[in-house]
């Protein structure tokens, strides 16, 4: 039987229509968005029922706040009834899962991993019936199990399969990982709708002025209408209460389950307290705890008919808000009392991290032995991928913990967990808990590299630079190796912020001698000391050793322990940039996301993956740019990390919109500066390749000039060929000929494709008459060699411009008509109606061409079909691609359909 809900109708035709598409095989997925108390578990319930009538198998998982810090605890929820089909994954993804979930030991499991086994767990579920995964309090779910359901609801296509996702109005973490997701907005009831649930579902007399006041306070909130009345007595309802005037509705609310609960006999409130302070829903688990406490299975009833909760399969609570109220309302003694009771019930055999955990709470002091616990607990969720739920174990087992010098080393451990994990406000709190000491002088000099890095992660200020030198100094005589991490970073930070650069970099010279067998980083401090003190000639081999190394080295994908490498990732990719080094650059940065991703290091990843975007962008693959760009934003918004608009920036560059040219602007309003830091360096290199692809070169000029003489020497390097076209273009002959000579310096030390090409075509803008053309040819041959898609098609671009002025009208025309295909295929709206323009005027219009097959494609498709071509099966693509085999499948018969083939041998023969 359908439930009924007043307001609801297009809510419910939504709900309809995405499991009518999953029964026909088009999987869907919505986000289901709205205050607390608003409808969306009614929703659920609804979709539930819905779905039951169809024939679907439905699955769940209820996002809890007291399990928010434990790995894959909701995941577990939703795929343990599935875990039946889990032979039919591959090995990996098999390992990978039980490794997430406990069962099994082994190293990290990659976080794709785990998502592309849980996506196909449900594929293989949906293929024997179809399947309704729904997810509630989605804001409470911990942060590996959001992103892996996440994960899968972005890549369902061909399964009959629907998910539904309920979340507050939020931007927590959780919240944040669902972003993308086609959103069902959950809004406050319309005035009607209110008026008419009140009286089905109110049995007593209401006075007139008592229900207008309870509907202008609910504000339309379902739950608000049915509890605020409940909250008074008959004779007050019929004669009229005072309402106070109180914004928050949730805490309304809360404020209501709280007097009900309270309001009722002392063992009902104990039975109740125990069910909230254990999110499992596990029955049997609360039943042995009960008894622990000597109470009958008759509490549980009482408590049962009181209406805030009921017991089935699991125990459920009316509302989450309802458990926050009852565990709010208990005294500490109270939680205290029933945390040790469900401690003693949990088999620590089974699940030792809750037991632990409990067992925490349970204390009243400090308890070395639980300490030792949560600590053990705390190293098994790293071991896990939960560095988030690390990191709360291991801060409840440091303000446990009697010795104040084992307290100290805990602490440090908790907060270095907590910044990884994104907590940036929390490890400041550690800071301050582990300076209370007592402090050797290697932690003390530990906790001021500490609070450099944290301060650092939630504002570029020059203070920064200081900071890490203060603690470089401190730690030479005491740990060199960690010592010289300090000094690299404190260079690091000053190009970043803007600080004295030259300055560090002189500080830096009196960092310890390296050991013997130089690590990468060595390397990579002694280059770059060696570029900020004699230029980037000198410094030129040191730092090809050191990124070069930092590529081929095995590195640890233990982020949390890593003490070496793996760190230094993203500024060996920005490193790469300024040798021209395409392939380091690029894998350097893949590299770091892939690690940051694995140990859910969010703090890490926000910053690896704007380096990966930049890298897309210069390669030419603009869209996967947006796309990384978009996940980082999202990670910046939920933990509140400084803004870093490089990436932006970068991309909106090459993209050439008109609509961010203001943004540009702003951003290098302020660049007279030219130690301004990395951000105003970027806005500089960003602006003058916008205009130079609009055709405004004395703008372009002037913004490529600020960019050139920043500190950061890898936009420098990339803003020298920029400086040189716009200063040609725009009648500075002189300026243009010392920006080539820097350039060309720079071009013969790096000796790659990617250097020696724009060396050439920068030469070219500056030599007169026919001698130009080789070194337009050979910077097409060059760029060619170097994978960077849109310098190529801006050298073909200059090439045709400069044809045309030559007279030589049909081989510009071939020229433009290459750029202007390529500029378009990237998305380079800017060069590629600079290259339309060209165009036209050598007599002809930009048109259509014959495009080859591949181009009917979308690229996802594209990328699809090319693996197919290699023989690869539609299980190997999805394990590559992170789709469930079926959902190849569909976009196999979409390809088939769009090429005109119908095999896959004859997919091959069309060498896409």
């Amino acid at each position: 039987m359908r439930v009924h809900l007043f307001g609801r109708h297009a809510e419910c035709e939504a709900l309809d229509r995405a499991l009518a598409d999953a029964h026909a095989g088009r999987s869907r997925a919505l986000y289901a968005r709205g205050e607390a108390g608003i409808g969306k578990t009614s929703l659920l319930d609804y979709a539930r029922t819905a779905a039951d009538a169809l024939g679907f198998r439905v699955e769940s998982a209820t996002g809890m706040e007291s399990e928010s810090q434990f790995a894959y605890a909701a995941l577990h929820q939703l795929c343990a009834p599935l875990l039946e089909y889990d032979a039919t994954m591959a090995g990996p993804q098999r390992d990978a899962l039980a490794i997430a979930f406990g069962t099994k030991t082994g190293p990290v499991p990659d976080r794709f991993l785990v998502g592309l086994a849980v996506l196909n767990l449900l594929a293989e579920a949906a293929e024997e019936r179809p399947l309704l995964c729904l997810v509630d309090d989605a804001q409470w779910l911990d942060r590996a199990s959001a992103e892996v359901i996440a994960f899968a609801a972005r890549r369902v296509s061909a399964e009959r399969l629907a998910l539904v996702v309920a979340g507050r109005d939020s931007d927590d973490d959780a919240s944040a990982a669902f972003s993308g997701m086609p959103v069902l907005t959950v809004a406050a009831l319309g005035e009607a709708d209110a008026r008419e649930l009140l009286a089905a579902e109110t049995a007593t007399l209401i006075d007139a002025s008592v229900r207008e006041r309870v509907i202008a306070e609910a504000r339309g909130n379902p739950l608000a209408l049915l509890e605020l009345p409940r909250s008074v007595g008959p004779a007050t309802l019929a004669s009229g209460f005072d309402v106070h005037d109180r914004p928050d509705v949730p805490q309304h609310l809360e404020q209501a389950f709280r007097q009900r609960s309270t309001a009722l006999p002392s063992e009902t409130q104990r039975v109740l307290l125990l069910a909230a302070a254990e999110p499992t829903g596990d029955v049997a688990l609360l039943f042995r705890a009960l008894s622990r406490l000597g109470i009958e299975g008759s509490g549980a009833a009482a408590a049962e008919t009181a209406g805030l909760f009921t017991i089935d399969s699991k125990v459920r609570f009316r509302h989450p808000l309802v458990r926050s109220a009852i565990y709010s309302a208990a005294v500490p003694a109270e939680r205290r009392q029933a945390h040790e009771a469900l401690a003693a019930a949990t088999d620590p055999r089974i699940d030792p991290d809750r037991r632990a955990w409990h067992r925490g709470q349970a204390v009243l002091g400090p308890d070395e032995d639980v300490a030792v616990e949560l600590e053990r607990a705390g190293e098994r969720a790293l071991a896990r991928g939960g560095m988030a739920a690390a990191a709360a174990l291991f801060q409840r087992a440091a303000q446990l913990t009697p010795d104040p010098a084992l307290r100290t080393q805990r602490a440090m451990t908790a907060l270095q967990a907590k910044h990884e994990a994104g907590a940036a406000d929390e490890a400041l709190k550690l800071l301050a808990l582990a300076a209370q000491g007592p402090l050797s002088p290697l932690q003390s000099a530990r906790l001021t590299l500490y609070r450099a890095h944290i301060t650092f992660y939630l504002v570029h200020s020059d203070d920064v630079p200081v900071m890490f030198l203060d603690a470089a100094h401190a730690l030479a005589p005491l740990d060199p190796a960690v010592s010289r991490e300090a000094f690299l970073l404190a260079l690091n930070t000053a190009v970043i912020a803007g600080g004295d650069v030259r300055g560090v970099a002189e500080a830096a010279r009196a960092a310890p001698r390296p050991p013997e067998q130089p690590r990468p980083l060595d390397l990579l401090l002694d280059g770059l000391v060696t570029v900020y003190t004699e230029g980037y000639v000198a410094g030129v081999d040191t730092l090809r050793r050191a990124v070069t190394s930092l590529r081929d080295e095995e590195l640890s994908r233990d982020v949390y322990r890593g003490t070496d490498s793996d760190r230094w990732l993203w500024l060996a990719s920005r490193t790469a940039v300024a040798l021209f080094e395409n392939d380091l650059m690029y894998d350097l940065a893949a590299r770091k996301v892939t690690i940051a991703r694995t140990a859910g290091a969010v703090a890490t990843l926000y910053v690896a993956l704007i380096a990966l975007s930049a890298a897309h962008a210069l390669r030419g693959e603009l869209s996967r740019a947006a796309e990384l760009l978009a996940e980082s934003t999202a990670i910046a918004r939920a933990t509140d990390a400084v803004p870093l608009p490089h990436g932006e920036l970068f991309l909106a560059a090459w993209r050439g919109w008109e609509s961010d040219l203001p943004e540009l602007h702003r951003r290098s309003a302020g660049a007279a500066d030219k130690n301004a830091g990395t951000e105003v360096a970027v806005a500089n290199y960003a602006s003058a390749v916008f205009h130079n692809a609009t055709g405004s070169f004395a703008t372009a000029m002037t913004a490529a000039q600020r960019a050139v003489e920043s500190d950061d020497f890898s936009v420098q390097s990339v803003a020298l060929p920029e400086l040189v076209e716009a200063a040609a273009r725009a009648g500075h002959a002189q300026a243009a000929r010392e920006a080539h000579a820097q350039l060309v310096a720079r071009a013969h030390a790096s000796g790659t494709p990617w250097a020696l090409g724009l060396a050439a075509r920068s030469r070219a803008l500056i030599t007169p008459g026919g001698a130009a053309e080789d070194d337009y040819r050979e910077a097409i041959e060059r760029l060619g060699e170097s994978r960077l898609t849109g310098h190529l098609a801006r050298a073909h671009l200059l090439y045709g411009e400069w044809l045309r002025r030559e007279g030589r009208r049909r081989e510009a025309r071939e020229e433009l008509r290459t750029a202007h295909d390529m500029l378009t295929d990237m998305g380079a709206v800017g060069f590629a109606e600079r290259a339309a323009k060209e165009l036209r005027a050598t007599g002809e219009h930009p048109r259509a061409r014959n495009a080859p097959p591949s181009t009917a494609l979308t690229e996802h498709e594209l990328q699809i079909a090319r693996a197919v071509a290699t023989g690869a099966t539609s299980r190997e693509v999805a394990a590559m691609l992170f789709l469930s085999p079926r959902t190849i499948e569909a976009h196999l018969r979409t390809i088939f359909r769009k090429l005109g083939v119908t095999s896959r041998r004859q997919l091959r023969e069309l060498h896409l």
